[in-house]
């Protein structure tokens, strides 16, 4: 069973900084691209920021220059680095991973359960 654990949100003042982690576990062969996607009441879930398992990056024009997406290929981990949040960036937060579990001939889209980040004075 693979499951993608998420962690890290919370209530922030804007300007503030909070750091997001998601937890790959169980029978993974392989993991490819990762990423954080974020959806706000009303609106679709959306791209926030997107890793390579070689480490290149793109990022939503909203969050250029603020978010930093990172990877630790050895725990399976990616993280995301916010910082001067704005109230803009209330969403849930949602981690996703594209990965080979053991028996898989394709790799497969999994999702976290989403992490509430709240900006607001």
């Amino acid at each position: 069973q693979v499951q993608l654990v998420e962690s890290g949100g919370g209530l922030v003042q804007p300007g503030g900084s909070l750091r997001l982690s998601c937890a790959a576990s169980g029978s993974i062969f392989s993991i490819g691209s990762m990423g954080w996607y974020r959806q706000a009441p009303g609106k679709e879930r959306d791209l926030v920021a997107h890793i390579t398992n070689g480490g290149g990056t793109n990022y939503a024009d909203s969050v250029k220059g603020r978010f930093t997406i990172s990877r630790d290929n050895a725990k399976d981990t990616v993280y995301l680095q916010m910082n001067s949040l704005k109230p803009e960036d209330t969403a849930v937060y949602y981690c996703n991973a594209n990965l080979l579990p053991y028996g898989s001939a394709v790799p497969q889209a999994y999702w976290g359960q989403g992490t509430q980040v709240t900006v607001s004075s």
